[in-house]
């Protein structure tokens, strides 16, 4: 029987970053047609070759993204920054995406955050209305910036609760500021309703991942790959059911794990951990969401059986509603079909 097609397998996507998003297409045009010169890096010899392994590679790739958000000028770049993104997303078999955003970072040219938060929601609603993909917003703050700007993003976040963002995040390289310091950020977005999903136990260990559930309150890591060092950790994780953004590439792309098959992908689903795949950055990792399922069968040897398992971890992880997860459940087990365990043989669940 030939393989399962991987885009047809319905899915949530839950780790995509905006300007990380965009096709390498589009950025090229829009470099074009705004005067910004790109490095070869991202225009003839792309996918670039990243390494954040040290300071000098966190610094190469943070200024190949700054370039790629540099070219984001007008709001017609923006919006179609994330109907393209929903259109790719959608073709990969997602029908739930939770797009990344740090609003402080575009709020120069955009007349501020909340004026660039506005634009970043039509945008998403206009984008779901075409594409049948429901687009919601992250906003994230920034490791690097003070603790007191994640408070103003957290504070601005709550004030979109039910109106397209579902919750507040925290990236850029975790080797850098204290992680603890934005707990009284992510308290603030916690009371409002806010799902807190900061990213930890990727650059650094597990003991990333483990502030990030002390002290942030965290229901979902962004990759948490590295809490496989420490089994109390990540048998805490698997019982409290806290979801792992799992992004391969990524892993790959900076130097976290040397080659593909060193991700732990397989040893986390095997210890229960809920895992939703992701895709990261596309524009600079080179691979986008069905890719990363791809990866999961090709080198983790994942069965369909079980890559349909991940599906069913993503639309868990997800701050879909009950009816839409429901729905999404039961198409994943109509993907599988007739190969689909029936509920009194079905393994214990792994999600």
């Amino acid at each position: 029987m030939a393989p399962r097609d991987l885009r047809l397998l319905p899915k949530t996507h839950l780790h995509l970053h905006f300007s990380g998003s965009m096709r390498h297409l589009t950025l090229v045009e829009l470099a074009d047609k705004h005067g910004v010169r790109l490095p070869d890096a991202l225009r003839t010899d792309w996918p670039p070759d990243l390494s954040a392994a040290d300071e000098r590679g966190w610094f190469r790739f943070q200024r190949l993204y700054d370039i790629a958000r540099s070219v984001l000028r007008t709001e017609d770049d923006v919006r179609r920054l994330v109907r393209e993104a929903a259109e790719d997303d959608a073709a990969d078999g997602s029908r739930w995406l939770e797009i990344q955003v740090d609003p402080s970072g575009y709020a120069n040219r955009f007349h501020g955050i909340t004026e660039f938060t506005d634009l970043v929601l039509d945008a998403a609603r206009d984008a779901a209305a075409t594409t049948g993909i429901d687009v919601q917003v992250v906003i994230a703050a920034n490791r690097t910036r003070h603790p007191l700007d994640a408070r103003t993003l957290a504070r601005l976040a709550s004030q979109y609760v039910g109106r397209g963002v579902v919750g507040f995040g925290l990236s850029n390289d975790e080797r850098r500021g204290t992680t603890s310091e934005f707990a009284p950020a992510f308290r603030i977005a916690r009371n409002a309703g806010l799902l807190a999903a900061p990213h930890g136990g990727e650059l650094c260990g597990p003991s990333t991942v483990r502030t990030c559930l002390d002290e942030l309150g965290a229901g979902r890591i962004g990759h948490g790959v590295r809490s496989i060092e420490d089994p109390d950790l990540l048998k805490r994780i698997v019982d409290a059911q806290v979801a792992l953004e799992v992004c391969p590439a990524s892993n790959v792309s900076l130097g976290v794990y040397q080659r593909p098959e060193d991700v732990p992908l397989r040893q986390l689903y095997e210890a229960g951990a809920r895992i939703a795949l992701g895709a990261d950055d596309p524009l600079l990792f080179g691979s986008r969401l069905a890719e990363q399922y791809e990866t999961a069968r090709t080198i983790h040897n994942f069965t369909d059986l079980e890559l349909a398992d991940l599906a069913r971890g993503s639309v868990l992880a997800s701050t879909a509603p009950a009816d839409i997860q429901k729905a999404l459940l039961t198409d994943i087990d109509n993907w599988l079909g007739t190969d689909a365990p029936s509920p009194a043989t079905a393994p214990a669940t792994t999600y």
